[in-house]
């Protein structure tokens, strides 16, 4: 028995920053950010009162409508987030209320840019030893929330959006999660994190004076890490599973930063058509940037084909998903 996606449903906000807006806001460029990222614009959640939960309740309800599925069938909701909308309660558990689903548990999963990978294996462990038969992936980001606007070697990276999926099980051994590889280095805390907000520096007047509750990152070493990390796990599982770039139908990415999809491409020797991106039009939304290419692309994907799913994040966290596509386009 395999876990296998069987619908994904979606938000985007409606506002949309672009970069000719953003170097009114900081000195940057169009021309300096699509160089050095390949981000044209990205979706913001600008509304105060409004956070992860919102746009992760309107993306089941899109998923719900989809799939036909009854909210009383559900046995579990995950969410992958780092930005919750509170420390507690978990995310998840607002979007069971706001969606009205009674007969379900669940919690939140942090696991950064790669928050998608490793909750899949997750509901996935949780559909093959039976524990769990119907299952919602939340995967929901409001990084605008954590994003300093006045930094302008991290504001142009990131959008906010929310993407759920329905995971069941299937006897049909073709299709569904194959196999993982996932990894977690804490020396990646050094060089991207959020300073304040959490136990060891609460909130004060100072941490927000000094502007600590946003995103920091080394740009430098994170870009090193990634282009490595992600192109050696994608690689590897190609090797464990004896796949060549023919086998593969898609490589769909982490929507980071394009450099680094194009050097993961280039090590598993695929070509620019089978590489799905979209970062150009919304940017990084961390754990979310993997399913929404799935949500935008899903009509292109035919029953049993072979997709790697390859993230790199915060932590540092990292893997590779070898998975097959359960379904034929509607």
């Amino acid at each position: 028995m395999k876990a296998v996606i069987k619908g994904i449903g979606g938000y985007i906000p409606e506002y949309i920053l672009t970069n000719q807006e953003l170097s009114t806001m900081v000195d940057t460029t169009d021309e300096w950010i699509m160089t050095r990222i390949g981000v044209k614009e990205r979706r913001i959640l600008k509304e105060d009162g409004l956070g992860t939960s919102y746009m992760g309740t309107l993306a089941v309800e899109n998923l719900l409508n989809k799939t036909g599925v009854s909210k009383d069938e559900i046995d579990m909701l995950i969410c992958a987030t780092v930005t919750p909308d509170m420390l507690f309660p978990a995310t998840a558990n607002i979007i069971c209320d706001k969606v009205g689903i009674k007969n379900a548990w669940g919690y939140d999963i942090n696991a950064g840019c790669s928050g998608f990978i490793f909750s899949l294996t997750t509901a996935a462990s949780f559909i093959e030893t039976g524990r769990a038969k119907k299952i919602i992936l939340v995967t929901g980001e409001r990084m605008s929330s954590i994003t300093n606007y006045q930094d302008r070697t991290t504001c142009p990276l990131f959008g906010d959006g929310a993407v759920a999926m329905l995971i069941e099980a299937t006897e049909d051994s073709s299709v569904g999660l194959m196999d993982e590889i996932l990894h977690v280095d804490g020396v990646g805390r050094q060089y991207l994190f959020q300073k304040a907000g959490g136990s060891m520096y609460p909130p004060t007047e100072e941490t927000i004076r000094n502007r600590e509750h946003y995103i920091y990152q080394d740009g430098q070493v994170v870009f090193k890490y990634a282009v490595s990390r992600m192109a050696d796990v994608s690689v590897e599982m190609m090797e464990r599973h004896n796949l060549k770039a023919s086998d593969i139908a898609y490589l769909i990415p982490h929507q980071a930063n394009l450099r680094i999809i194009d050097a993961t491409a280039k090590r598993m020797g695929l070509k620019k058509d089978k590489v799905l991106i979209n970062i150009e039009k919304f940017g990084n939304t961390a754990g979310t940037s993997i399913p929404l290419v799935l949500w935008e692309f899903e009509k292109k994907f035919k029953k049993g084909d072979t997709l790697i799913l390859s993230a790199f994040g915060a932590g540092f966290t990292w893997g590779a998903l070898y998975y097959k596509w359960g379904y034929d386009p509607v």
